[in-house]
C-alpha cells in the first residue's frame, strides 16, 4: 500500500493533473521529490510523459517504478538516438596527444603573453578545455565562449591574451566536432550539444519533468524550456547547485512556471534538519526542512562514521590514509582514478618534466606548483600539494592500491560525489575553510559555492552527524 501523500505532495499533483500549468518544484534534501513526480504520472495515466534523468542509473531505476505511460531517459540517451549513432565510431577513439592536436588544428606556433610562452601542446589543450566549455554551454556560436580558468595561466594579463585568440582556434576545431569524419577528440557532450543545437521537438510527449533542474545541462534547459507544445515541470533544490563550475546552470531560476515546495524530509531526523536549515538560512533559500518524526537523528562525534565527507580529493585521500592506519578497509566514493592521475602528474613534475594532467600541465616543475598554492587562486590544489609533500607520490599511489569496492568498514568522498548519496553515521572533515575576517575585522563572507555545498554536505547523515568540520558556521548564525 502507498504511503499517505503529505499535503505537499497533493497540492503539487493537484496543480500538475489539469495539464494547463509548468511547475517548478523547490524539493530539499531528502523530501522525495521523485515519489511525488510518480504521483504526477499516475494521475494522468492517459497522458504520455518524459521523465528526464540526471544520471543513467536513475533513468534505469526510475522506469521500473514509474508508470508504462512515463519514458524514463537521461539527455544523453535522448541525443545519442537522435544523432549520436552518427558519432558513435568517433567516442571510441584511441586517446590523442595534445601535440597531435595541435598538427591536426595546424596550431604550429606558441601564444606568447607578457608573462609568459604557451607552446603549441599547451594551447592544444586549452583549445580542447574550450570546446568542452562550450558543449556545456548554452551558447549557440563557440567565438563568444570564455576561455575556461587553467591554473597556472590564470594571471590577467595571460587570460586577456587567451581571449583574444583561442575562440578562433575553438572554432576551427568545432568544425571538425561537427563532422562524423573528424579526427578530434569526441565526448558524450558532443554530440548532446549538436542534438541541441538543431532545436528538436519532442512532440510525442504530453508534459516533460526534468529532475535535478538546479544542475542542468545549459543546452539541456535551454531544449526543455523550448517544448512549447508539452506541459514542464522542473525539480530541484536551489541549494544543490553543485555544479556551476563545470558549466551548469539553475535552470528553476528564471523558469515561468507556478512554484511549489516540498520541505518534510524523509531522510533524517529533526537535529540533523536543524543543522541544514542553518546553511538554507544563510543561503537566503526559499523553504526550511523538516525532519522525519520516526528517525531519531543527533548531532555527536564520531570515531569510526561509515563516511567522512571532504571538501577536496587532497584531503579525501589524507582521510583514507588514517583510516588505513586505523586497520579499517576503505572505499573512496568514486575510486581512486583521479588521484592516481594527480599522483602520476606530481612525480613528472617533480622529475622537471611537464605533465599532460588538465589542472596541472602549465606548470614547468613541482616548486611551480607550490608556489602557486600559496596564492588564493590556487588555494583548492593546496591540500594535494601538501599530502604530497608530506607522504610523496609513491606512497599516495600505493594507498590508492589498498582502496576496496565492497565489503569496507567506512567509504570516503568529496562532497560533490557525495550528492545523491547517503550514509547513517558520517563526519565532516576539516578542510572546509572557514573564511577570513574583513580588513575591518568582521566576519568574512561564505561564498555560495561553498555554503551550498557544506548544505549537500550535512544532509547526507540519516542518524548521526559529527559536524565538526562545520561547526564554525554557528559563529555566523
Amino acid at each position: 500500500m502507498a504511503p499517505k501523500p503529505t499535503l505537499e505532495q497533493s497540492d503539487v499533483v493537484e496543480t500538475f493533473t489539469p495539464g494547463d500549468k509548468n511547475l517548478v518544484i523547490e524539493a530539499g534534501a531528502g523530501c522525495g521529490k521523485t515519489s511525488v513526480l510518480k504521483m504526477a504520472a499516475r494521475a494522468v495515466p492517459r497522458r504520455r510523459g518524459l521523465y528526464i534523468a540526471y544520471n543513467k542509473a536513475i533513468a534505469v531505476e526510475a522506469q521500473k517504478s514509474f508508470p508504462n505511460s512515463v519514458t524514463c531517459k537521461t539527455s544523453h540517451a535522448l541525443a545519442f538516438g537522435a544523432v549520436g549513432r552518427r558519432y558513435a565510431h568517433r567516442l571510441n577513439a584511441a586517446r590523442m596527444k595534445s601535440e597531435d592536436v595541435a598538427k591536426l588544428t595546424k596550431i604550429n606556433n606558441p601564444i606568447y603573453t607578457p608573462t609568459t610562452i604557451i607552446p603549441p601542446a599547451h594551447v592544444a589543450r586549452i583549445v580542447m578545455a574550450t570546446v568542452g566549455a562550450f558543449t556545456r554551454s548554452a551558447r549557440t556560436n563557440i567565438l563568444s565562449q570564455p576561455v575556461p580558468r587553467i591554473p597556472g595561466l590564470d594571471d590577467p594579463e595571460t587570460r586577456q591574451t587567451l581571449a583574444a585568440e583561442i575562440p578562433f582556434l575553438a572554432q576551427k576545431a568545432w568544425q571538425d566536432i561537427l563532422d562524423p569524419r573528424g579526427q578530434l577528440p569526441f565526448s558524450h557532450d558532443c554530440y548532446l550539444k549538436i542534438w541541441c543545437l538543431s532545436d528538436p521537438q519532442l512532440t510525442k510527449y504530453d508534459y516533460i519533468l526534468l529532475d535535478e533542474a538546479q544542475d542542468s545541462n545549459p543546452p539541456v534547459a535551454k531544449m526543455v524550456n523550448q517544448q512549447r507544445h508539452a506541459q514542464l515541470v522542473l525539480v530541484g533544490d536551489s541549494s544543490q547547485e553543485l555544479y556551476g563550475w563545470r558549466g551548469a546552470d539553475n535552470a528553476m531560476a528564471e523558469f515561468d512556471g507556478v512554484r511549489k515546495t516540498l520541505s518534510q524530509s524523509f531522510r533524517f531526523g529533526a537535529a540533523v534538519a536543524e543543522e541544514a536549515n542553518v546553511w538554507l538560512e544563510y543561503l537566503n533559500a526559499p523553504l526550511r526542512l523538516r525532519g522525519f518524526d520516526q528517525i531519531n537523528s543527533r548531532i555527536t562525534e564520531l570515531d569510526e562514521p561509515d563516511a567522512i565527507l571532504c571538501r577536496t580529493n587532497g584531503t579525501a585521500m589524507a582521510q583514507v590514509m588514517a583510516q588505513l592506519k586505523a586497520g579499517r578497509r576503505v572505499s573512496l566514493v568514486g575510486g581512486g582514478d583521479q588521484i592516481r592521475k594527480l599522483a602520476q602528474a606530481a612525480i613528472q613534475l617533480k622529475d622537471g618534466r611537464s605533465c599532460s594532467h588538465p589542472e596541472l600541465f602549465a606548470f614547468k616543475n613541482w616548486g611551480e606548483l607550490q608556489d602557486y598554492v600559496e596564492e588564493d587562486e590556487g588555494s583548492d590544489l593546496r591540500p594535494f600539494v601538501n599530502l604530497i609533500d608530506e607522504h610523496g607520490p609513491d606512497i599516495v599511489l600505493a594507498t590508492v592500491s589498498k582502496l576496496v569496492e565492497t565489503r569496507f568498514d567506512v567509504e570516503i568522498s568529496t562532497g560533490h560525489k557525495a550528492k545523491g548519496r547517503e550514509w547513517r553515521r558520517v563526519r565532516v572533515a576539516n578542510d572546509f575553510p572557514e573564511p577570513k575576517p574583513t580588513s575591518d575585522g568582521k566576519p568574512g563572507k561564505i561564498s555560495r559555492p561553498d555554503a551550498m555545498l557544506a548544505y549537500v554536505t550535512v544532509t547526507r547523515a540519516q542518524y548521526e552527524l559529527d559536524n565538526s568540520g562545520l561547526s564554525w558556521i554557528h559563529e555566523y548564525m
